[in-house]
């Protein structure tokens, strides 16, 4: 396939990649990080992402969607934009949260999920168990790093270290966040993998209540900050490989 048709970046992400402080956005907002990435580096922003992903949900993402599938011939890099949800406390089963939208009627469901914020809320600064144990995030980054390099050896990764809130909805606890990090630290530094620390890019604008309400979510100097470094690290990762496409066309 010609140079000149890799287009794409390629980010399989959370809510954290199309939150704003008022809430959710489109993927194609100008104001999220994954699209002020892609502009500066001449690209087109594919975004893959829901609330509440963790690496798992990127994972199947990756192997099961067919949308996702189109975007890696084409993709100049992919960020790997999940782990923040991993870290965080789970005091209820995952699959509980996941199945309380099928609750019927809807009074029925309001009470439930009143009832699992409640317990949620009490739980947390217990901070096990957490949505995925560090040995768990890792091997999913791992499955996404080996199968994106069998498709495609020159394919550059970048992932990042797990988010930090500051949530009432969590009683501002966060304790499994550095085991976490570490995992994925380790891992990007056996597989050579650059990394963009997002808790050190977006927390103290959490805790000064600068953010999204919820305390989870960031503002838009936030999402400016991160592609700052997002940007930094997809260079870094990809040197001389990533081009704009007009120079591609000068070269021709």
């Amino acid at each position: 396939m010609p140079s000149d048709t890799r287009d794409a970046l390629l980010v399989l992400g959370d809510s954290l990649a199309f939150y704003g402080p008022k809430g959710g956005l489109p993927a194609n907002d100008p104001r999220l990080w994954p699209n002020l990435v892609a502009e500066e580096l001449g690209l087109k922003a594919h975004l893959c992402a829901r609330v509440g992903w963790t690496t798992r949900d990127a994972w199947w993402a990756l192997t099961q969607d067919p949308q996702v599938w189109s975007v890696i011939p084409r993709a100049r890099a992919v960020v790997i934009a999940v782990s923040g949800m991993d870290s965080l406390p789970s005091p209820l089963p995952t699959a509980l949260r996941e199945h309380i939208r099928y609750i019927r009627p809807p009074v029925l469901r309001r009470v439930v999920r009143g009832a699992y914020r409640h317990v949620q809320s009490a739980l947390s600064p217990v901070g096990w168990p957490m949505a995925l144990p560090p040995r768990l995030t890792v091997c999913y980054l791992e499955e996404m790093r080996s199968a994106l390099n069998a498709v495609r050896p020159d394919l550059p990764v970048v992932a990042t270290l797990p988010a930090l809130q500051h949530s009432k909805y969590y009683s501002y606890s966060q304790p499994g966040q550095p085991r976490t990090s570490r995992a994925v630290s380790r891992w990007a530094a056996q597989h050579a993998v650059p990394l963009v620390d997002l808790a050190a890019a977006t927390i103290t604008h959490l805790k000064a209540g600068e953010g999204n309400p919820d305390g989870i979510h960031w503002n838009f100097d936030a999402h400016r900050r991160v592609a700052g470094l997002m940007r930094d690290a997809i260079v870094s990762g990809v040197g001389e490989t990533l081009t704009h496409p007009e120079d591609d066309l000068g070269q021709a």
